[in-house]
């Protein structure tokens, strides 16, 4: 137990594991969430840790740095690894979960946690006593929000985000829909791959490509010059860069022949399994800030949603992320203001995972701080230490959000004496380093989590 009060704001992905490292290091948390007090723009429930935009993970192995995290977090003991796995869904090489389970998984194992302490309100001003740690995500409310910029001293950096809309699985024309794997990637033989495809021809493509400019799109209001992050670019703002660019994209046809006929195709949209019940699809990829109306109109041009019945629909919401090398040190805490620490999206890391692994972080930190000793970083050959080198860099003006890649870590060699190594040998490489690192790391923190 710790005499120094513990304040988590937000029972995000990020917060929820921070409270959880805590607790299981024996330290006493109080976490905040607002919800369902106060609801956010994309949230729907009260729950911790509900994923909002996709119900995904990413990739699963070691031959992607998402992967790799996902591993040096299961060597830690995450929260959120284990709830993934207890909700995990099939999706070929990827980890998709049911999301209603997931969130429900992390949400029971918090509050069966005797040392967590919920505090269901509004945070509208910085604790004055104790740690706090600052884990409230990109949709930060406006109360917060002001507070963090006293605080900061710096205005906060902004983008767009778009969300993609869910289907009800039982309105898409299987006449028409087929499942498959992109290659078969983990098909079991006499098995259906995990996505569902909806394929088009050149001149299907075209119309619908014309279709999806000609949209009309939500208003931007206030938040005209505010840029998109890559990762969850909405189709049309894809299509608006090129014609062919969403067919390079998650249109992406290449893998995907007909199982049966073997027919090749121009394009295809993929759908992947939304909850273990196989009821819900979400359009992989099709972020959207289109009305509700165009949405309907221009998706029914996709061959097999034709009649397609909507659970959610796409749509637009403003995140926010401080400007983390100025105001963060690499252990996440507030370099004018120690006692006060940021995790989670809000950072500048990018995706669910990279999001929940600042707060794996945190936590760990929170606990050394507590038992009197400075926080044991780890080293940069990690993903870990790989994500908080980027927050805490030196790229100040220019800093954007990111996802863990492998460009951030140390490159393995090309070539293994005359012979050159391919792209996934050198990646593998490159992650069973980094996992060794991490378990030399991990053996001398001398910390109880």
């Amino acid at each position: 137990m710790s005499p120094t009060p513990i304040h988590i704001i937000g029972a995000g992905l990020a917060g929820s594991e921070a409270a959880w490292q805590l607790a299981k290091a024996g330290i006493a948390v109080n976490l905040y969430e607002m919800r369902p007090k106060r609801m956010t723009a994309a949230h729907h429930t009260d729950k911790c840790a509900e994923l909002v935009c996709s119900n995904s993970f990413r990739a699963d192995n070691l031959e992607n740095a998402v992967g790799l995290l996902h591993e040096e977090m299961r060597r830690l003991d995450s929260l959120i690894m284990a709830a993934g796995h207890i909700a995990q869904l099939p999706a070929g090489g990827a980890m998709a979960v049911d999301r209603e389970l997931f969130s429900q998984t992390v949400t029971d194992k918090l509050k069966n946690e005797p040392l967590i302490t919920f505090i269901h309100d509004e945070v509208t001003t910085i604790p004055e006593d104790g740690i706090v740690l600052i884990a409230s995500g990109p949709l930060t409310s406006d109360a917060l929000y002001n507070e963090i910029q006293k605080i900061a001293g710096e205005d906060h950096l902004s983008f767009f985000d778009a969300i993609a809309p869910v289907v009800d699985a039982e309105t898409v024309n299987m006449d028409v829909a087929y499942w498959k794997s992109r290659y078969d990637k983990n098909v079991v033989e006499g098995e259906m791959g995990d996505y569902l495809n909806c394929p088009m021809n050149e001149e299907q493509y075209n119309t619908f490509i014309d279709a999806l400019l000609d949209a009309e799109y939500m208003a931007f209001k206030d938040f005209e010059d505010v840029p998109f992050f890559d990762g969850c670019m909405p189709i049309e703002v894809m299509a608006e860069r090129g014609r062919e660019t969403p067919r390079f994209g998650p249109m992406k046809p290449v893998g995907l022949d007909h199982p049966v006929t073997g027919e090749k195709y121009y394009a295809v949209v993929q759908l992947r399994q939304d909850n273990r019940a196989k009821s819900l699809l979400n359009i992989v990829g099709f972020q959207t800030k289109m009305k509700y109306g165009d949405q309907k109109r221009v998706f029914a041009m996709i061959p097999g949603l034709e009649n397609a019945e909507y659970f959610r629909l796409g749509s637009l919401h403003r995140n926010t992320f401080i400007k983390s090398p100025l105001l963060l040190d690499k252990s996440l805490r507030l370099k004018k203001d120690p006692r006060i620490m940021f995790a989670g999206q809000i950072t500048g890391v990018e995706g669910y995972v990279e999001s929940a692994s600042m707060g794996l972080m945190a936590g760990r930190f929170i606990a050394d701080i507590v038992q009197g000793r400075e926080p044991n970083i780890p080293p940069e050959d990690t993903a870990f230490g790989a994500l908080l080198a980027h927050i805490s860099g030196t790229r100040i003006e220019d800093f954007q959000p990111m996802n863990i890649n492998f460009g951030l870590l140390p490159p393995a060699p090309k070539r293994d004496g005359k012979r050159r190594l391919a792209r996934s040998e050198r990646r593998r490489m490159v992650s069973e380093a980094s996992l060794l690192s991490l378990e030399a790391w991990k053996a001398n923190t001398g910390s109880a989590v």
